[in-house]
């Protein structure tokens, strides 16, 4: 019986670890706002412009897009932990970064400027904007910083590969 060489782990793959993880962290937090503010709390739909049957079937298009940012993200996740190629600081920074960027994207654009839906309606909106927006700031920087972060782990290792003289 001949048995196969285990795989050689490839280099890790910064780029698409954070891509991975960003679609993961898109999907999720696009999930948590469905689940909690659309459902459980029903203070809003995606869509709130029109009818009922509307807003539910907007719904129903953004919990089939978040499903294919996660299962997409997942796909591309899975594959790089097989071939030895995650970047484990990136992939956590993609995942903050696609998370706060979808609340901040959410709250800025869908509230703001295109106006498709508020967080909540029939309240003084500020406090409601504010903690919406800020939070996923919060997420961002947490984002940013762990990808500072995997830079200098990745600059370490680049000289520390690099032949001495």
């Amino acid at each position: 019986m001949t048995t196969s060489p285990a795989p050689v782990a490839a280099r890790p793959e910064p780029g698409r670890s954070l891509l991975a993880s960003a679609l993961i962290g898109i999907g999720l937090m696009a999930a948590v706002d469905e689940i909690i503010f659309h459902q459980l709390l029903a203070w809003h739909h995606f869509y709130d412009r029109s009818t009922s049957d509307a807003a539910l079937f907007s719904d129903g298009v953004l919990h089939a897009a978040e499903l294919i940012c996660i299962v997409a993200g997942y796909f591309l996740w899975a594959d790089l932990r097989r071939r030895g190629a995650l970047a484990p600081t990136w992939a956590w920074a993609g995942f903050f970064l696609g998370a706060g960027g979808f609340q901040v994207f959410d709250g800025l654009v869908d509230h703001k400027l295109l106006r498709v839906h508020q967080v909540r309606y029939d309240v003084e909106l500020l406090p409601y904007d504010l903690a919406w927006n800020g939070f996923g700031l919060a997420l961002i920087a947490v984002g940013v910083v762990l990808a500072l972060r995997a830079r200098m782990e990745d600059e370490r290792a680049a000289r520390r590969e690099r032949p001495t003289r």
